[in-house]
């Protein structure tokens, strides 16, 4: 039984070393390695040997057992290797993918969402007029929302916002919290909070519950800013408005104020931009007004003040309301809101 062990050993050595691929090494490992191998079926034999007899060739089974699998593992190796080195070969030719002396494959960046570098820079040019930033809940109380803005229960205007009530019941049986519909909710806790000298600009995700379509969205960005101090002035609030478009869309394009009304500032103004395309002769982009409105603003009013603790008579403020999305459609000539959220990388791309 010894002989025949060696002998076992040297056939399995010598077509071990004749293997060129992973298929054949496959069937030499359940000829000589498996459990129906003739190593295991000799292994299986040794009982009706005396113990002396048995333990050595047991040991010296093992042992070539072990042997086998050692070489097993390195073939199986070197096979892997010379098939990655046949890989980069073609008429022992290398391929330009194995000169390292050739440039790497550039690696694709991530980079930031269209609307989130607006929102970077606005916040920019608002920082350079010295405003500063603040961020408030997306889930927010309907005071600060509506009532603290002068927008009593019974308000017609409310019905513009369509909310969303939050599932909360109050001791009167009332749902108090929405989703934010307007970040100028942000302004409310601000003349709340903050005593004048106030400059404050106010980004934030607002919710309203609308059809989605090509201009209008159920989320979308916000973004308000207000200013609180002695002798603030209509003019005041247009240099600012001014100077932001001219260093945002460029100091090519002209900018209008109309009067308009909004319940938490009087008087109330919308701002438009001259269109782009037809320069204010009128066109289909611009439903041949030849004006773009980009957001609305006013001089804060005088009860939005009064519910803050500041005092009107000492104290004049201006606010102003943009939409993000918007400010990006008008600088590029975007025509459907719903392209910066359908993740379609051939549109983020661009920006």
């Amino acid at each position: 039984m010894r002989e025949q062990l060696e002998q076992l050993a040297e056939n399995a050595r010598r077509e071990l070393e004749a293997i060129d691929s992973a298929t054949d090494m496959e069937s030499w490992r359940v000829r000589y390695l498996g459990r129906k191998s003739d190593l295991t079926g000799i292994l299986r034999g040794l009982a009706g040997l005396p113990l002396e007899e048995r333990k050595a060739i047991g040991a010296r089974a093992n042992e070539i057992k072990s042997i086998l699998g050692e070489h097993f593992a390195r073939k199986t190796q070197a096979l892997k290797q010379e098939a990655a080195r046949a890989s980069l070969r073609v008429d022992d030719t290398l391929l330009a993918r194995g000169d390292v002396t050739l440039p790497g494959r550039p690696v694709p960046a991530g980079r930031l969402h269209p609307i989130t570098q607006t929102l970077h820079e606005v916040c920019d040019i608002f920082a350079a007029m010295g405003f500063d930033v603040v961020e408030g809940p997306e889930v927010e109380w309907d005071y600060y929302n509506f009532e603290a803005l002068n927008i009593p229960e019974e308000h017609p205007s409310r019905d513009t916002y369509s909310s969303f009530w939050v599932d909360y019941r109050n001791e009167a049986g009332k749902y108090p919290m929405i989703l934010t519909t307007q970040t100028t909710a942000i302004s409310a806790r601000v003349v709340e909070r903050m005593r004048p000298p106030i400059r404050v600009v106010e980004p934030g995700k607002v919710y309203r519950y609308e059809a989605t379509d090509a201009t209008h969205l159920r989320m979308f960005v916000n973004f308000d800013g207000l200013a609180v101090d002695k002798g603030i002035t209509m003019a005041d609030l247009k240099g600012t408005l001014y100077e932001f478009s001219r260093r945002y869309f460029g100091g090519d394009r002209r900018v209008r104020f109309r009067c308009d009304f909004f319940p938490f500032v009087e008087p109330g103004v919308e701002v438009a931009i001259e269109c782009s395309i037809c320069h204010g002769e009128g066109c289909r982009y611009c439903r041949n007004e030849g004006w773009l409105e980009i957001l609305g603003a006013g001089m804060t009013h005088p009860r939005v003040l009064e519910r803050g603790g500041i005092d009107p008579e000492v104290y004049t403020s201006f606010a102003f309301g943009i939409g993000l999305e918007r400010l990006h459609m008008l600088r590029y000539g975007i025509d459907d809101i719903r392209l910066f959220y359908n993740n379609d990388l051939r549109f983020l791309r661009q920006f």
